[in-house]
């Protein structure tokens, strides 16, 4: 847990608390359905929660907004973002069942009031959102055209999409010929882990 307070300062007590039980339900979830790599259990704040909570160092959503995370599996980055964001709704979607009523327990228990969760692929979500997040679910041309149609028409200010990548991300970029814009999450984290870690945020109005 210190290692999410050093970076978000100012949460609330209340925030805190709810970091700290996301981290022990998503512990005793991993235990029975494998939502992440039984060697990162113990890394859970920081290559789970942490990572999730870098599109906060990159975008802030303003209250009111609506945010769809796909392919959200154990609930990342949703459920983080979340609890930072309380006045922001989030729809997290994934196609596996299992995955998705693990996430609806979880909320449940944390009483995170501004959390939905579904059963579905992102080309059949009707509603529409001013924001998209995801954890590297596939590459950046395979993935854009599943959501590039979920957007509210009139999108507020750095509507878009803030996709959690690693690695080298120009060839991927390229060929998908989207005007993608890269933030190293190496300039707000300093462990290891995040060196090659990046979001990419493809806004909704300059896409092409």
């Amino acid at each position: 847990m210190d290692i999410i307070t050093r970076y978000f300062p100012h949460l609330t007590d209340h925030q805190r608390a709810q970091f700290g039980q996301l981290i022990t339900e998503f512990r005793g979830w991993n235990e029975r359905l494998n939502l992440v790599a039984r060697t990162d259990v113990d890394n859970l704040a920081e290559r789970h929660v942490l990572h999730s909570l870098g599109i906060a160092k990159v975008v802030e959503f303003p209250a009111g907004s609506a945010v769809l995370d796909v392919g959200t599996g154990g609930g990342l980055p949703g459920l983080p973002l979340a609890i930072l964001f309380p006045e922001v709704k989030f729809h997290l979607i994934d196609s596996i069942g299992k995955k998705i009523r693990a996430v609806q327990e979880m909320a449940h228990t944390l009483k995170l009031s501004n959390v939905t969760a579904e059963q579905i692929r992102a080309e059949q979500v009707r509603p529409k959102f001013d924001f998209v997040v995801s954890r590297a679910v596939a590459r950046l041309a395979a993935f854009h055209p599943w959501i590039e149609h979920r957007y509210k028409p009139h999108g507020l200010p750095n509507s878009g999409l803030y996709y959690l990548k690693g690695g080298d991300l120009q060839e991927e970029i390229e060929e998908s010929g989207l005007a993608a814009q890269v933030f190293d999450l190496s300039d707000y984290f300093k462990e290891d882990f995040f060196e090659t870690k990046k979001v990419v945020f493809v806004p909704t109005n300059r896409q092409g």
